[in-house]
């Protein structure tokens, strides 16, 4: 799983807090336009300017994409910030419900400006990147409709969170940062007050999220606000800052107990209120039982709509995408019997299923382990990937632990990528709580999928193409950035990476929990079913633990239509492989068709059929001497 936002621009053109974790920056208090800017910025040129126009030709698209790009960075300063823009370091942003709707009339503004664009002279590369950049804006105002700010929050998505990832996104190498970031602090209270505010509005709509996803909130943030002060996350700039090689003693120390005081004082007690509010007012009107899903909420049907064709950029119904899935389950688990017999003797799926979840020796002891694990799978895929790619990523990418305030919530990994301004590489968030829990089979896949060949090589690669401008190098399609880590899954096994059967056990497993998403997402946001109708079904068919499946379960039902993106993005670049296979015969060469998919940045999976059928033809007309 990503865990930064896949749509064109990032955090850039989403609202601020309350969507899918990872879709945005922490965000801050009202401010007057003279604050927001500050200290003049609002007649400084963005830095970016001459990357977010790489690889247009036109004038007007080129200005239009500079505008757009700089407005995006003003409205997330800490993703500015993560991309070498530091214009706008001692800001947060602004989640407040009239920032929301003034995004939202600047979206239609620059909408209409693109779709006014005389394209009878643009080149054809000019004429795909003005398509995605238009076919994301409107993306974003057909899921208008789902108010998600008024109502979404999770274990992954809450103000909370957000704030955690301060002094990973800004790092205090100077007094002047030091500085930047405590003014960042001062803003953190304001911003979770802005998200209590909008939550309430929300509820007074009759907004709200689920029950148990609730609870499990709750949960995160008491343990967070009980946690001895020692361990907090918020404090550890604190002692970079008394560490600091310029300014006196006296002034590093005074910076740093500030910035502990604003803690103590200030962000603590904040969010205390959030917990309060989710606990106080929100639990009691949490949806429950067969209500859990979108399609309960005022305009839930439309909602879901929108965010699946949001998430794969295809007219597929919820009924269409549901019955795929159950076929793919059908299939997959097929294979899985037949593997089980082999390796256990095992008389049935159920009987392989029972023997993976019960057979101790099958998981880990300790999150050391875990860690090792990792890092030499991932160290395998580095060694490997030269053969099966032309296009190699630049940039590293490392195994980090999910932090322990967040492990018990969320799922069982992700992959941050790569901060553009070259502070932070690639990472591979690996659960290592409870690692009785964690299977061994799984690691190799898993690490696959979030790291290389999947996540981080397919990104890297985008982040890298310094001949496209900047919302299609870090952003993209949900259906191509999560198919393409799907499709490496069955990739890696004939790359010759997975250790043996049990391994393979894991990767088939793993194809039938994004296959089950098909069956459950549909199931539980247009099809009233319960959260223990969805546990059930994933426990009956895939290998995954009950815990996890209890986290993935709560996880599609607070981020509806993500999940499908997984199995309709793995399936469409299947096929446009078989297709290469059955036009170019002995021609076909994988390692070409790889950087055909992957040059030109995850671009939906329409755009994609064109890429594919174009090198097929350029390939032909080779082949031909033309």
């Amino acid at each position: 799983m990503l865990k930064t936002a896949t749509t064109a621009f990032l955090l850039a053109l989403l609202p601020a807090c309350g969507g899918s974790k990872g879709a945005v920056q922490p965000t801050p208090p009202t401010h007057s336009e003279e604050e927001v800017q500050g200290k003049g910025a609002s007649q400084t040129a963005s830095p970016l300017a001459a990357q977010a126009k790489a690889g247009v030709d036109n004038p007007e698209l080129q200005s239009l994409l500079v505008d757009a790009w700089d407005r995006a960075m003003r409205q997330s300063p800490v993703y500015a910030t993560t991309m070498g823009d530091h214009r706008f370091d001692d800001k947060l942003g602004d989640n407040s419900e009239r920032a929301q709707l003034e995004h939202r009339q600047e979206l239609r503004e620059t909408l209409h400006r693109a779709q006014a664009l005389d394209t009878a002279s643009y080149s054809e590369r000019d004429r795909i990147t003005l398509s995605l950049f238009v076919e994301e804006l409107e993306r974003d105002i057909d899921r208008e409709v789902c108010e998600n700010f008024r109502w979404s929050v999770s274990p992954r998505s809450n103000p909370i969170g957000e704030a955690n990832t301060l002094p990973e996104d800004h790092k205090v190498e100077d007094l002047a940062s030091a500085r930047h970031l405590l003014a960042r602090y001062t803003q953190i209270p304001q911003m979770v007050d802005n998200e209590i505010a909008n939550l309430r509005s929300g509820l007074a709509q009759g907004r709200v999220a689920n029950a148990e996803t609730l609870r499990r909130t709750v949960a995160m943030v008491k343990g967070q606000i009980d946690a001895p002060m020692s361990e907090w996350v918020l404090l550890k700039p604190a002692a970079a800052i008394e560490a600091l090689g310029d300014g006196t003693p006296e002034e590093r120390a005074a910076l740093a107990n500030q910035l502990r005081a604003l803690v103590d004082s200030e962000i603590k007690p904040a969010f205390a209120r959030y917990q309060q509010l989710l606990q106080d007012e929100l639990l009691a009107k949490g949806r429950e039982g067969a209500t859990i899903g979108v399609h309960a909420l005022p305009d839930g049907l439309a909602c879901y709509e929108a965010s699946i064709r949001g998430h794969i950029n295809l007219a597929k119904s919820a009924d269409e995408i549901h019955a795929l899935g159950l076929a793919e389950i059908a299939r997959i688990n097929k294979e899985m019997g037949v593997l089980g017999a082999k390796l256990f003797k095992a008389k049935s799926l159920a009987a392989t299923l029972k023997h993976l979840r019960t057979d101790t020796s099958l998981y880990f002891s300790t999150a050391d382990e875990i860690i090792a694990k990792a890092e030499a799978t991932l160290a395998k895929a580095k060694a490997t990937i030269p053969g099966f790619f032309g296009i190699l990523p630049q940039t590293d990418c490392r195994v980090v632990a999910i932090p322990d305030y967040e492990a018990p919530y969320t799922t069982i990994a992700y992959y941050k990528q790569p901060h553009a301004d070259g502070e932070k590489p690639g990472e591979y968030f690996i659960n290592t709580y409870k690692p009785e829990t964690r299977p061994r089979y799984e690691m190799e896949v898993l690490a696959y999928h979030e790291s290389i060949p999947g996540h981080h090589l397919q990104i890297a690669i985008s982040q890298e193409r310094q001949d496209l401008p900047l919302f299609r190098r870090h952003g993209g399609s949900t259906a191509f950035v999560e198919g393409w880590a799907l499709y490496t899954e069955r990739l890696s096994d004939e790359m010759g990476m997975y250790s043996g059967d049990l391994d393979r056990m894991g990767m088939l497993s793993y194809d039938a929990w994004r296959a089950s998403r098909l069956v459950v997402d549909t199931g539980i946001h247009a099809k009233g079913w319960t959260r223990e109708q969805a546990e059930t079904f994933m426990r009956e068919h895939t290998a995954l633990t009950f815990g996890n499946i209890a986290n993935e379960v709560d996880r599609y039902i607070s981020w509806p239509g993500q999940a499908v993106a997984y199995k309709v993005g793995q399936l469409e670049i299947l096929r446009l492989r078989a297709h290469a296979k059955e036009e170019l015969g002995d021609s076909f060469d994988l390692k070409a068709f790889h950087d055909a998919v992957l040059r030109q940045g995850a671009v939906t999976l329409p755009v994609l059929a064109q890429q594919v059928q174009q090198w097929i033809d350029s390939v032909k007309g080779e082949g031909s001497g033309s």
